[in-house]
């Protein structure tokens, strides 16, 4: 479920830049951007922590 909300977050943004863009709404156009890396940030923070969690549990067995 949280991987869909950040995939629906980029998704967001993309539309929001895009129209913004379209419209030459320069604010919605940033929000659009700054909707899209928050949720690729989200998702790096996801991956490392998965990737940490994985190295601790081999250095448990």
């Amino acid at each position: 479920m949280a991987e869909e909300n950040k995939k629906l977050e980029q998704a967001k943004g993309n539309v929001k830049e895009t129209v913004g863009n379209a419209t030459n709404n320069k604010d919605l156009e940033k929000e659009g951007k700054e909707d899209k890396a928050s949720g690729k940030a989200k998702e790096v923070v996801d991956n490392v922590k998965e990737k940490a969690n994985d190295v601790i549990d081999k250095f448990k067995k």
